[in-house]
């Protein structure tokens, strides 16, 4: 698969963590993507993708693209023979400037980019972007898009500012302390965040702690659970174990497992960090 990112210029550098380009077949038709402390916005530019958001609902499909904020459960995306599309990777805060409803409603509900931006708008952008000449042109075409979007949104300097500290210590900061340091109270807080992030700060905690310890392992080495849990600050292996069936619906020697499937089967794959193969 082809894939080109860069960081925007700002004022959405302190929103988006990359704006991507993603063409080709994908290494397997269902993925699984765990959940992480940032957001996802995709346009899509071939055939309609599936995303199932958890056990207990039904897949939905999605032609023109989706915006997802914050997941508290993972995701499983069905994609076609071949894929194209371009996005944005955003940090927890950042789609909040360019929504139209509050980043609660949707909290582990995928909405289509039309819900967001309307239907005329995005088949414009999807036909903008199908005929650019080439992937750092249609980023450009994306980067514009989203200044031209980009509003004011009262609140958001707090939420940037703690989420930003919950980032920097991996999730390990305790939120009373993060109340203190900023004068407001912890019912102030999480309302600002279920409202701009979709989740509390707790939440989003508990998922960079969980995102930082995934990524820091390396499957290609025997790995002592103990000792992982111990490093990444859990209270014991249990409670490791009862978080890595919560975010993946996996023991962790059965991810570990399904990690190293991905590796095996394609090593150095754009993809290989972080979705697993869902099959």
């Amino acid at each position: 698969m082809e894939y080109v990112s860069r960081v925007p210029r700002p004022p959405l550098d302190g929103l988006i963590d990359d704006l991507y380009y993603l063409e080709g077949a994908p290494p397997y038709a269902r993925l699984l993507l765990p959940p992480t402390p940032g957001a996802l916005l995709i346009v899509n530019l071939e055939a309609p993708f599936r995303i199932r958001a958890g056990t207990d609902v039904e897949t939905a499909e999605y032609a023109d693209g989706c915006v997802i904020t914050v997941p508290t459960r993972a995701f499983a995306f069905s994609y076609p023979p071949r894929t194209r599309s371009v996005g944005v990777h955003f940090k927890a805060w950042g789609p909040v400037p360019f929504l139209p409803m509050p980043a609660a409603e949707l909290c582990d509900r995928p909405v289509t980019l039309e819900q967001v931006w309307g239907r005329p708008a995005v088949a414009e952008l999807r036909d903008r972007l199908a005929t650019a000449p080439g992937p750092h042109e249609m980023l450009t075409l994306l980067e514009q898009e989203l200044m031209r979007r980009l509003r004011e949104t009262p609140g958001l300097g707090l939420v940037c500012h703690t989420s930003s500290v919950i980032a920097a210590t991996s999730g390990a900061v305790a939120i009373g302390d993060l109340c203190v340091a900023t004068g407001v109270s912890s019912t102030h807080l999480a309302q600002r965040f279920k409202q701009l992030v979709g989740v509390t700060p707790k939440r989003l905690a508990r998922t960079q702690r969980f995102a930082a310890t995934l990524l820091a392992i390396d499957f290609a080495e025997p790995i002592d659970w103990g000792d992982v849990a111990a490093g990444a600050g859990y209270f014991d292996q249990a409670h490791f174990g009862h978080e890595f069936r919560a975010f993946t619906g996996l023991t962790p020697t059965r991810y570990a497992e399904v990690r190293r499937r991905f590796l095996r089967e394609h090593p150095g794959h754009t993809l290989d960090s972080w979705p697993l193969p869902a099959d």
